[in-house]
């Protein structure tokens, strides 16, 4: 699979900067959703010339759907108004390690102890691909947590997880994971150590609403199924809003 392009593809678009709301849905959030088309069309060797199909970019991309449907906006950057610096999520590992010192104080390294595990940018080959999968099952879920994704947005977003790269086994993973019933500690066990929970927390926390109660609920179900003690959980989510 190629989970880690994909989940780069995803966090780039933080790059758009600003705060995005529920209400948008990736229409008018703080993704720059137009230049991810371009660039993602361009690192894929321009796939997919000759014609914009509703997007006047000539990616051959349907804007219409993809913003429509709003199906990017519910993978990543719901984010319920919060105002939070997305730009800071292309580096996820880190941003999680530096929650962890602050929550440590004084007894924080500048290198996590081994037993703590490393951050994502970290992490090479088959380990970096399999934490990428643990982190992209951690935004499906949380995407889903408030029920709203129904059977064709389901289909839309895995149309638009090829188009961005998504081959065909990571495809069918993403299938499944829109299908799977929601078990925080199923995917809490995903968690290979306490830094890719605190980056599932991380990014889960950067997809819900605050104001939403049953994203909210998952929010908390899901930390306390990653272990993460409310010291470590608020300073991951104070992370987010410092960038």
């Amino acid at each position: 699979m190629n989970a880690k392009f994909l989940l780069d593809q995803l966090l780039n678009q933080a790059k758009g900067g600003g705060k995005a709301s529920s209400s948008s849905r990736g229409s008018s959030g703080g993704f720059d959703v137009g230049g991810l088309i371009g660039s993602v069309a361009s690192s894929l060797g321009g796939a997919k010339q000759g014609g914009s199909r509703g997007s006047g970019m000539g990616s051959g991309m349907d804007m219409k759907s993809l913003l429509g449907g709003g199906a990017l906006g519910m993978l990543l950057g719901k984010g319920g108004g919060k105002t939070v610096k997305y730009a800071a999520l292309a580096g996820l590992g880190m941003m999680a390690f530096k929650a962890w010192q602050r929550s440590q104080g004084a007894a924080a390294t500048s290198q996590p102890p081994s037993s703590e595990g490393r951050p994502l940018e970290d992490l090479e080959g088959s380990d970096q691909e399999q934490r990428s999968l643990s982190v992209l099952q951690a935004v499906i879920m949380a995407a889903r947590a408030d029920g709203h994704i129904d059977a064709q947005e389901r289909q839309l977003i895995t149309e638009q997880m090829g188009q961005l790269g998504a081959d065909d086994e990571l495809n069918a993973w993403v299938q499944r994971q829109l299908e799977a019933p929601l078990d925080a500690q199923a995917l809490a066990s995903q968690a290979d150590s306490p830094q890719a929970a605190r980056e599932m927390y991380l990014i889960s926390y950067a997809v819900v609403s605050d104001e939403n109660a049953m994203e909210r609920a998952w929010l908390n179900e899901l930390g306390g199924a990653l272990g993460l003690d409310e010291s470590v959980r608020k300073e991951l989510e104070n992370q987010l809003h410092a960038g």
